[in-house]
């Protein structure tokens, strides 16, 4: 009996036991199912349950949008207001030739900015040659490792297929090169040119077509941010439209950028209030260009000096190492403080709770140069206040873990070498050197290290790289942002090469998409001088430094305009893409900036839209009286007595009127 129950215990174990391994089996199935096939519905729970850093905080929950004062901040520009988009052919234009000349294969180098430029460019050049045009090769994606598989180059931060279709009336795009062709790009037997930032039509027409037409493939390889001069001639004036057509319609960023760019823009117009956009240019590349070394101190005075050192050293530089950076602020040459641009939008009227986001993968001189913004501004936020890690994470697609080499053990000292040198016997004098002494990582590691040991940057370790790649799409994001934005503003303009930068594009896609939104342009030599001029008061401003604050704001928003048509636009057509790619048109009741040159009539099937438009603004023209400032202590105050965010004003500011004010941003 005793033999029988020991069989029957023993037989249930097993069961039980095998019932226990077919439970597991199964739910490891069910798991890797649900990971497989239901990515998209765990990411809308998990955006759902997002817990995002950004409160917003607001002193009046009610926002009143029809006041004069919302209108003076957050309004149009009256003379602007007749201007519109208008980049289609005008005139007869042939679709691209069924016969091609040949395939014209692209690599850029560079960064946001850069690649964008130089994808126009090679897209009016692949029309000017009647050339077949391979989707370009961005090498900071390629050239990288670690980078996702799932996109490749161009697709990496683009979309290819609306790239291609939206082309389609303008040049023959393909994505790779025949077959025959790529086994001679692999060997190097195709000829290669390496283009200068600003080549002439001349250029490709006698140097690059003939040797299209006798090997049927040419590779371009552009590393300035550009291939082609920005400003060409009268008789080429539709390139410059194709230019538009590429930059403002072809070039969409991949679904995944564009997807998680929108959920940020309903984030921030969630409280239902408009936003300012801010990019501050900051760039150690940039200071060091300029010689703005001195305006930091200790660590980033050094680091901005040496990357001047190697920039003059390569012939970027053609001045001297050591500039006076005072006079170069003075002379506007410099980027403006974070701290500067807050007093300037404190002067102008904006409150401690207006929404400020500021955009760019890094300011340099790190977070503390923000502090006086985030104390100035309330609802400051950026890109990662914005979205959460795994939101970030989902666009950069599946990568490979990378060894972190900052924690590896340092190397053994070499006894060996150390003793035989100690019992070497009799030495002639001098005594001959001792070996070097091993160079431990936490020596080498960081700015102490490389400044001290070498004259050449570093090289970029395979993080530093991913990191690069994954910068493209950080800007992407802000610059969809900035483009949309209600206020614009830039505190620099150009790049570590002297060119127009990333807030030089943003203004000209919005000069093109939306010419009448505010976008402050402005001029940095007026702005330090009378910054200088009440250096000692700034945050307790008076009537007088106040008036002319806003009366150079208020004008940036037209003069910036015409002055980028002569400063920027030799250098970028996309920084001010008029009067090529806008139309006007006429309103009797509306006064037209023909400083612009926009001469060009608007088609007749925009009317219908902007009348549209117009009805809703007759009844809040010039209707605005005696709007008094509040703006004169540009710190929140706690207490409860300020109604309007700016502390105790003086008695002056609170009595300012700004009727002036307001017919000059009408």
């Amino acid at each position: 009996m005793k033999g029988e129950g020991k069989m029957v215990i023993m037989s249930k174990m097993k069961w039980v036991g095998l019932i226990g391994l077919v439970l597991s089996a199964f739910s490891l199935v069910v798991h890797f199912l649900l990971a497989r096939y239901t990515v998209g519905g765990i990411s809308d729970y998990q955006s759902s349950v997002t817990i995002f850093s950004w409160r917003p905080i607001f002193e009046n929950p009610e926002f009143a949008k029809n006041s004069p004062l919302y209108r003076r901040l957050w309004g149009q520009v009256r003379r602007l207001e007749s201007f519109h988009p208008d980049a289609n052919p005008r005139g007869y234009y042939a679709d691209p030739r069924s016969e091609s000349s040949g395939y014209v294969f692209v690599r850029i180098q560079g960064g946001f900015h850069e690649i964008r430029n130089s994808i126009c460019d090679v897209v009016a050049i692949s029309r000017l040659l009647n050339a077949t045009l391979v989707i370009p090769e961005i090498q900071s994606t390629t050239s990288s490792k670690g980078i996702s598989s799932e996109f490749k180059s161009f697709a990496y931060l683009y979309n290819e297929d609306q790239f291609m279709a939206a082309l389609v009336k303008d040049v023959k795009v393909v994505k790779t090169l025949p077959q025959n062709l790529k086994g001679a790009r692999r060997k190097k037997k195709i000829p290669s040119f390496r283009v200068p930032n600003s080549a002439s039509p001349y250029f490709y027409l006698h140097h690059v077509l003939p040797v299209l037409n006798k090997h049927a493939v040419v590779e371009l390889v552009v590393s300035e941010g550009g291939c082609l001069q920005a400003i060409l001639p009268p008789h080429l004036e539709e390139y410059q439209r194709l230019r538009c057509r590429v930059a403002f319609h072809a070039l969409r960023f991949r679904q995944e950028v564009q997807e998680l760019a929108t959920k940020m823009l309903h984030r921030l117009r969630a409280p239902g209030r408009p936003f300012i956009a801010f990019d501050p240019g900051m760039t150690r590349d940039a200071l060091a260009y300029y010689g703005c070394a001195e305006l930091f101190q200790d660590v980033h005075t050094e680091l901005i000096q040496h990357k001047r050192a190697w920039m003059k050293k390569r012939g970027i530089v053609k001045g001297k190492l050591s500039v006076n950076s005072a006079k170069q602020r003075l002379n506007g040459s410099c980027p403006l403080m974070p701290e500067e641009v807050g007093i300037l939008l404190r002067a102008y009227g904006y409150s401690w709770d207006t929404i400020l986001y500021i955009s760019g993968g890094e300011v340099f001189g790190g977070q503390r140069t923000l502090i006086p913004l985030h104390a100035m501004f309330e609802n400051t936020v950026d890109r990662t206040s914005l979205s959460a890690a795994w939101e970030l994470s989902r666009i950069y697609g599946r990568e490979v873990n990378l060894i972190d080499t900052k924690l590896r053990p340092p190397p053994l000292v070499q006894e060996k070498k150390l003793g035989e040198w100690k019992n070497a016997g009799l030495r002639p004098h001098p005594l001959p050197p001792p070996p070097a002494r091993p160079k431990y990582p936490h020596n080498i590691e960081g700015w102490w290290g490389w400044v001290a040991e070498s004259d050449n940057e570093p090289e970029s370790t395979v993080m530093e790289l991913r990191t690069n790649a994954h910068k493209l799409l950080w800007e992407a994001i802000d610059y969809l942002i900035c483009v949309e934005a209600d206020v614009f503003i830039p505190g620099f303009d150009r790049d570590g090469k002297g060119r127009p930068n990333f807030a030089s594009l943003v203004m000209g896609h919005r000069l093109y998409q939306s010419p009448a939104s505010k976008t402050f342009r402005l001029d940095r030599k007026k702005v330090v001088k009378l910054l200088e001029e009440n250096r000692e008061h700034l945050y307790q401003a008076n009537y007088t430094w106040l008036t002319s604050m806003r009366k150079h704001l208020r004008r940036s928003l037209i003069d910036g305009v015409i002055e980028a048509s002569s400063k920027s636009k030799r250098f970028s057509f996309l920084s001010h893409p008029a009067p090529e790619c806008s139309c006007v048109r006429y309103d009797p009741t509306k006064p037209v900036e023909a400083s612009l040159g926009v001469m060009h009539s608007c088609p007749k099937w925009m009317d219908s839209e902007i009348q549209t438009q117009s009805k809703d603004k007759e009844t809040e023209e010039d209707s605005d009286e005696d709007v008094s400032s509040s703006s004169g202590l540009f710190f929140k105050n706690n207490g409860g007595n300020n109604q309007n965010g700016g502390g105790e004003l003086m008695k002056e500011e609170s009595q300012l009127d700004d009727q002036e004010e307001i017919e000059g941003a009408d």
